[in-house]
């Protein structure tokens, strides 16, 4: 008997959060922080991806990067039309003047293989999931991750050991949770301790994280090694 092999349709998060192009980007930098969110793609009024907006694209806006002083050699080879579009993306005040356009996106039906392969030749972090053109999802590393994890040991290749059954129940448990920053906490399980490591917004969420592994069958200790970093945790696309 063989295993369907995933598609982009099985791992995506669906009814992913679109912004117009249009939006200001006060609203949308409120937005990413209220919700959490690393990034959000730009669509159309019919649903077409026109780029996407990370924290990323905001900080550098924030840091003004090009308002700092150059060097007459740094002007002498400078690109004026690249030089325009930093200018714009660090000044503008509209969404479409800060996005990164030509966004790398797959239709539904892509392998989860060919998604992986894209994420390492590009380096990116996540891609947009199309139907017939339009946005209706998108899949990030994370996802992907998770895929592997619920595979079956035998279609792995592998037999799972009692670290690796815990560690795969310490993270489901963690995707299941929306307070939990997997994102920035990592665990590493070894003879029954679990090891947290990274970084949390809050001492409430450094504590749930510690009861969260305890509560995972199979576990003899928990081993607390995160730090709080207040604010919003920003990975990069």
């Amino acid at each position: 008997m063989t295993s369907k092999t995933p598609t982009a349709r099985d791992l995506m998060t669906p009814d992913v959060l679109s912004v117009p192009p249009d939006m200001p980007v006060a609203v949308l930098a409120r937005m990413l922080a209220e919700r959490h969110l690393s990034a959000v793609p730009v669509t159309d009024t019919h649903g077409h991806v026109l780029g996407i907006v990370s924290e990323a694209d905001l900080l550098r806006r924030l840091a003004g990067e090009e308002d700092l002083p150059r060097g007459w050699l740094a002007q002498l080879i400078s690109n004026p039309s690249r030089e325009a579009g930093r200018y714009a993306r660090t000044h503008g005040r509209r969404v479409s003047e800060v996005m990164t356009p030509d966004v790398v996106a797959v239709e539904e039906d892509a392998t989860a293989a060919h998604v992986a392969h894209l994420l390492e030749e590009k380096h990116i972090k996540r891609v947009p999931v199309l139907r017939k053109g339009r946005l209706v999802g998108i899949v990030s590393r994370a996802d992907l991750l998770r895929a592997v994890l619920d595979m079956p040991p035998a279609v792995r290749g592998e037999s799972e050991t009692e670290d690796e059954r815990i560690f795969r129940a310490l993270e489901d448990e963690r995707a299941r949770q929306p307070w939990s920053d997997t994102a920035f906490v990592f665990a590493h399980v070894e003879n029954g301790i679990v090891r947290l490591y990274g970084l949390v917004r809050s001492e409430e969420i450094r504590k749930a994280m510690v009861v969260l592994a305890e509560r995972i069958e199979g576990v003899k200790e928990v081993k607390d090694e995160m730090s709080i970093q207040g604010g919003v945790l920003m990975p990069g696309l």
